[in-house]
């Protein structure tokens, strides 16, 4: 279980004497991913003097790479760095992965010193995750029931106000097929057989899948 961008990506920017810092996020599974990332925003912003960047990949976080792109060693790739690895998406949780931070900087003319780059950078990075929407990324069983169509959308709202997270709907010929993410724990696919039952005068049959990472919204 981990936590990343809700969305493929997310823009903020901020000024600091005179220099424009654009912090561009983005969701990333890999490093050619990332690298594309930032391959495609070094053409975008192609006249400003630094494209600085950091990237966290993995449910674990197990690849960590940041790069100063001539900046003075240590003052930008590792601050951006360091802000993805310690935000917190509630308390004592860094678990932020699979994503890539770029800092595009257009230099105003004004020194801002080692120190005033490490807070410029790592602030850059710090208020655009702040702003950021998020979401949980958790391994769940993925489990289907097929209900008639006219009795879907009921059946579906019901589930959802009830807390179930729902995966994407299939179609087939006669039937609707409502797909739920659950933990993968007998309780729980218990739990959610017996709603079923309950709901469709036990009609409905929950049928588990395989697992799989699914979004789930933050609470």
């Amino acid at each position: 279980m981990y936590t990343t961008l809700a969305g493929p990506e997310f823009r903020q920017e901020i000024e600091i004497k005179r220099s424009r810092f654009i912090t561009v996020l983005h969701r990333t599974g890999d490093e050619d991913g990332a690298r594309s990332v930032l391959a495609g925003l070094r053409k975008e912003f192609h006249d400003a003097r630094h494209h600085c960047s950091a990237f966290v990949l993995g449910p674990d976080r197990e690849v960590q790479r940041s790069n100063d792109d001539g900046e003075p060693s240590g003052t930008a790739g590792i601050p951006m760095l360091e802000a993805l690895l310690r935000r917190e998406t509630a308390p004592g949780a860094t678990d932020l992965s699979d994503v890539t931070a770029v800092v595009v900087r257009y230099f105003g003319g004004i020194l801002l010193g080692a120190g005033g780059l490490v807070r410029a950078y790592s602030e850059s990075v710090s208020g655009a995750l702040a702003a950021a929407p998020l979401v949980q990324r958790r391994r769940l069983r993925i489990c289907s029931v097929k209900v008639p169509h006219a009795a879907a959308g009921r059946l579906e709202n019901e589930l959802r106000s009830a807390g179930y997270v729902m995966a994407e709907t299939g179609y087939e010929a006669h039937v609707t097929v409502l797909r739920l993410a659950l933990p993968d724990e007998p309780a729980e696919l218990a739990r959610a057989a017996e709603r079923l039952a309950a709901a469709s005068a036990g009609s409905a049959v929950l049928l588990p899948g395989a697992t799989e990472w699914v979004d789930v919204p933050l609470r």
